[in-house]
C-alpha cells in the first residue's frame, strides 16, 4: 500500500536565497522518525524519471512498510509546462501540501492565482495542509488587524494565509522555522495524522472490493487494453535568423550600395531588410514620407548621415546592370561610414546583440567617444516614431527582446508594392513580393531567380496549381517565420504548396497543425464530419509527408470503430489495410470477450449483482 503526497509552491525566502536551508518536504522525510529511508535514497533525480519530468520525486517507507511517494513542484512555469502529467498527479494525490514564504509575496501570489484555481478543479475530498514557512521580517510590529497594511507591501500576512486556507477548506499552519518542533510535531503531526487517515479509507475501500470479488464467481468483464501511443512528431527549429543573416554575406538581390565620403564602395545591402528595422531607411527609400513619420529626430537623422547619389557620371556607374542599377547611397559620416559593416551585421543578426556591436566598434575606433557616438547614431536609426530613445538601455533591451524582431515588421510588405522587385500571377490576379525575402527563405527560389532561367530575368512570373489564398500563406510564413492556417484543409494545401517549394519547416508545423485538429475532435465529430481521412492519408504519402501519413494509419487504426464505417474505408490499400487490423483499438480479441460476458450475464442462470 501507498500514500501519494503532492507539494506545490515554493517556501524558499527570495531575499535569502543563500542562506536558505533544506526545502519543507526534504527536512520532513530526513527528520521523521515514522519516515525509514537515508539521505541519498531520498532523492530521486528528475532527469531520470522519464514519465514525471516536471516534478522532484522523493520516495520513502512509512509506518513500516507504507510506501510514501511525494511529487515536489516549486515553479508554475514547470508545473504548467507538462499539463496532462501536473493534472494526472494532482487527481491521483492522497495529501496536496501547499507551501509559501511569508517573506516573499511573489510565492503567495504564485500560488494563490496558479495552483489554487488548479486544485479547486481537481479537488476530490482530498485533505489539504497550507503551510506558511518563515518569520516575517517586520515582527517588531505586530498587527492582526484587517484593515492594516503595515506589513503587507513585502510579507504575506496571517489574515490572506488563513483566507486563503477557507477558500479550499484547508488546514493552515505557520512555520516560523524549520526545527525539530515545527517539523516533526507541528508540521508532521498534521501530515501524519492525514496519513493515517488515508490509510484507513485505502484499507476499507480494499476490503468493499474483496468482498465483491469473492461474491462473483461468474466470468470476469474483459480488460480493456489502452491504445498504442500514437507517433511524436518533432518540430524543426526556426532558422529564420540564420536565413536572414546569410543574405548580407551571399549578395544575392542587392538593391542598395553603401558608398564612403571618397565615393569608395563600403558595403551592400537590401532595402527590404533596412526598412523592416527602421523608419529611417523608410524615409531614405520614399517608402514613408515626412509627414507619416512625423518625427523631427528621424528626420534630421536621415539628412545627417545618407545622402542618394543618381549621378550618372558617377565612378563605376557604367558597369553597373543597365536594368535596375542598384541605388547608390553616400555616407556622410566619416565615423559611422567605417563602422558601417558592424551595423550592417548587427541590423541582420536581429538588432539586439548589442554588446557584440559595442565590442566590435570599439576595435575600429579607440576613442570611447567616438564610440559612444557611432552608437547613439545607431539607436536613432532603429528608434520608433513618438517614443522617447526607447533603446537606452541596451543590456536591458537585449535581454527583454533576445528575438528577431523583423519577423513582424517584414510582414508590413507582405502582399503590398512597396519595394516590390517581382509579381506573381496566380489565378487572374497578382501578389507582389520582394526577392532578396525569397531568396534567402527558399532554397527553390533561389535558384529560381539567380540561375538561367526565364524567372531570373522576368518580373511578373505566373504560378500554377496553389489558389492565391495558399500562396499567400505560403508568403506570409517565409516573410514572418509562420502560419496560421483556416483549417484541416487549408493546412494540407499549404503542405502541398510548402512540398513544391522544399521547405520542410512549413511541411512540419501543417503535419502539426493536421495532427492537433484531429486530435481535438470528439467521436461524435469524427464520426459526422465531411472529411476524408483516407484521401488526406493518400495526399500525406503522394507529397512525401512520412511523419504525417504514419501517424493517419495509427488515428485511423485507432478510431477503427468509426472509420471502418465510412465508405471511404474500403479505399485504403492492401497495405494499409493490413497496418489498420494489425493496430485496431479495440481489438477483435477484446470485443470477443466482451459479446461472450455480455451474453453470460443476460442468460437466464446468471444475474448482475451490480445492476
Amino acid at each position: 500500500m501507498s500514500i501519494h503526497i503532492v507539494a506545490l509552491g515554493n517556501e524558499g525566502d527570495a531575499f535569502h536565497q543563500d542562506n536558505r536551508p533544506s526545502g519543507l518536504i526534504r527536512t520532513y522525510l530526513g527528520r521523521s522518525p515514522l519516515v525509514s529511508g537515508d539521505e541519498s535514497s531520498l532523492l530521486l533525480n528528475a532527469t531520470s524519471a522519464v514519465a514525471r519530468p516536471v516534478f522532484t520525486e522523493y520516495q520513502a517507507s512509512a509506518f513500516g512498510n507504507v510506501k510514501l511517494v511525494v511529487h515536489d513542484c516549486p515553479v508554475w512555469d514547470i508545473f504548467d509546462s507538462d499539463w496532462y502529467t501536473s493534472r494526472n498527479l494532482i487527481g491521483g494525490a492522497d495529501i496536496i501540501v501547499i507551501k509559501y514564504n511569508v517573506n516573499d509575496k511573489f510565492s503567495f501570489h504564485e500560488v494563490k492565482d496558479n495552483y489554487i484555481p488548479v486544485i479547486k478543479r481537481a479537488l476530490n475530498s482530498v485533505p489539504v495542509i497550507i503551510a506558511a514557512v518563515g518569520t516575517r521580517q517586520n515582527e517588531e510590529l505586530p498587527c492582526t488587524c484587517p484593515l492594516c497594511t503595515s506589513d503587507r507591501g513585502s510579507c504575506v500576512s496571517t489574515t490572506e494565509g488563513i483566507q486563503l486556507a477557507k477558500e479550499l477548506g484547508a488546514t493552515y499552519l505557520e512555520l516560523h522555522s524549520l526545527d525539530d518542533f515545527y517539523i516533526g510535531k507541528y508540521f508532521g503531526g498534521v501530515l501524519e495524522y492525514f496519513m493515517i487517515q488515508a490509510l484507513n479509507q485505502k484499507t476499507s475501500e480494499k476490503m468493499k472490493k474483496r468482498k465483491m470479488s469473492n461474491s462473483f464467481h461468474g466470468i470476469r468483464p474483459p480488460q480493456l487494453e489502452q491504445p498504442e501511443k500514437m507517433p511524436v512528431l518533432k518540430a524543426e527549429a526556426s532558422h529564420y535568423n540564420a536565413d536572414l543573416n546569410n543574405l548580407l554575406f551571399c549578395c544575392q538581390c542587392v538593391d542598395v550600395v553603401f558608398y564612403n565620403p571618397d565615393l569608395k564602395e563600403v558595403a551592400e545591402a537590401h532595402k527590404i531588410v533596412l526598412c523592416a528595422v527602421s523608419h529611417v531607411f523608410m524615409l531614405l527609400f520614399n517608402v514613408k514620407s515626412p509627414a507619416d513619420i512625423q518625427d523631427s529626430s528621424i528626420i534630421r537623422t536621415t539628412q545627417d548621415l545618407f545622402a542618394i547619389n543618381r549621378d550618372p557620371a558617377f565612378p563605376g556607374a557604367s558597369q553597373e546592370s543597365p536594368g535596375n542599377p542598384p541605388l547608390r547611397v553616400i555616407v556622410k559620416d566619416g565615423l559611422f561610414c567605417s563602422c558601417l559593416s558592424d551595423i550592417l551585421r548587427f541590423i541582420y543578426s536581429g538588432a539586439f546583440q548589442w554588446e557584440e556591436l559595442e565590442e566590435d566598434i570599439r576595435k575600429k575606433l579607440k576613442d570611447s567617444g567616438d564610440v559612444s557616438n557611432v552608437i547613439e547614431k545607431v539607436k536613432c536609426i532603429l528608434k520608433t516614431p513618438g517614443k522617447f530613445n526607447c533603446l537606452r538601455n541596451c543590456k536591458t533591451y537585449q535581454a527583454r527582446k533576445p528575438l528577431w524582431f523583423y519577423n513582424t515588421s517584414l510582414k508590413f510588405f507582405l502582399n503590398k508594392p512597396m519595394l516590390a522587385d517581382v509579381v506573381f500571377e496566380i489565378q487572374g490576379t497578382t501578389v507582389p513580393a520582394h526577392r532578396a525575402v525569397l531568396v534567402a527563405r527558399c532554397e527553390v527560389m533561389a535558384a529560381m531567380f539567380n540561375g538561367n532561367y526565364m524567372e531570373a530575368k522576368s518580373v511578373l512570373i505566373p504560378v500554377y496549381g496553389v489558389s492565391k489564398e495558399t500562396f499567400l500563406s505560403f508568403l506570409e510564413y517565409l516573410y514572418t517565420d509562420s502560419c496560421c492556417p483556416a483549417g484541416i484543409f487549408q493546412a494540407m494545401c499549404l503542405l502541398i504548396c510548402a512540398e513544391m517549394y522544399q521547405v520542410s519547416r512549413l511541411q512540419h508545423i501543417c503535419e502539426l497543425f493536421i495532427i492537433t485538429q484531429l486530435q481535438s475532435m470528439p467521436s461524435r465529430e469524427l464520426a459526422s464530419m465531411n472529411l476524408d481521412i483516407v484521401d488526406l492519408l493518400k495526399k500525406a504519402k503522394f507529397h512525401h509527408s512520412d511523419c504525417l501519413s504514419t501517424w493517419l494509419l495509427h488515428f485511423i487504426a485507432t478510431n477503427y470503430l468509426i472509420f471502418s464505417q465510412k465508405p471511404e474505408f474500403q479505399d485504403l490499400s492492401v497495405e494499409e489495410r493490413s497496418f489498420v487490423e494489425k493496430h485496431r483499438w479495440p481489438s477483435n480479441m477484446y470485443l470477443k470477450q466482451l459479446a461472450e460476458y455480455r451474453k453470460y450475464i443476460h442468460s437466464r442462470k446468471c444475474r448482475c449483482l451490480v445492476m
